[in-house]
């Protein structure tokens, strides 16, 4: 196992190696790494080398170091997705070949108020209905997801909305097409709702989508707030140069 010699950093290698270990399965998702000075010692290494490349394994979030307990190598994503894209969570999870589901669904129906009629186009005697949600992936709950959208936009009503995308449900008339969103993803450490209901604890981060819906018309149809679990998805976007 031990590094061998060649014209790159030390600390370069040795960040190879264990990617390379990693992917092999010799060190294996979510198992503690061996002690500093049996790593270094194995890979033929000064601990200050291996410090260094463990520094910036972690800044690529492939391991992590936790005080006073050890380092641990993190689980790749179950799912990926481009930030560009505007997809349901729904869409995302069976891209990933999972069955997506529903474990909780909390609804509530209000009058549209000064506050939340400044961001929906609404006529009088309109309704906001807030859809809290735990979308699951083979059962394991992923996403916790609130949706608010005008009652009327709902074509059957929101009882049926277990296992169906909401964007299926504001389509499905024919008369509204979602063609555009305003995205802001906010990293999140904990959440004390959003934590507890994806069964997480301080040490599993959240990513907070945070999204405004927009139909062809340009008239705001869906606001929505999605805590997604960081060792469960990541994001990317695509920058082209103009």
């Amino acid at each position: 196992m031990v590094v061998k010699s060649d014209q790159r950093h030390l600390y370069v290698q040795v960040i190879e190696r264990l990617k390379n270990d990693i992917e092999n399965g010799v060190f294996k998702e979510n198992e503690k790494f061996p002690s500093e000075f049996d790593l270094a010692r194995s890979l033929g290494v000064s601990r200050s080398t291996l410090r260094e490349a463990l520094r910036l394994l972690e800044e690529e979030k492939v391991i992590v170091r936790k005080h006073g307990v050890g380092t641990f190598v993190n689980p790749k994503p179950l799912f990926t997705s481009g930030i560009e894209q505007l997809s349901s969570v729904t869409a995302m999870i069976r891209d990933a070949g999972m069955e997506p589901g529903t474990i909780l669904m909390e609804i509530n129906d209000a009058e549209v108020n000064e506050e939340n009629g400044e961001v929906f186009s609404h006529e009088e005697g309109d309704r906001l209905v807030t859809i809290k949600r735990v979308r699951t992936a083979d059962g394991e709950p992923v996403v916790y997801c609130i949706d608010q959208v005008l009652a009327r936009t709902i074509s059957g009503g929101v009882e049926h909305l277990w296992n169906e995308s909401i964007f299926e449900a504001i389509e499905k008339s024919g008369e509204v097409r979602i063609s555009q969103a305003v995205a802001y993803i906010e990293p999140i450490g904990y959440d004390e709702e959003a934590s507890s209901i994806l069964r997480c604890g301080v040490e599993i981060p959240l990513l907070a989508l945070i999204q405004h819906h927009y139909s062809e018309d340009g008239e705001m149809v869906l606001f929505s707030k999605n805590y997604f679990r960081a060792d469960k998805f990541s994001f990317h976007v695509v920058r082209k140069r103009v």
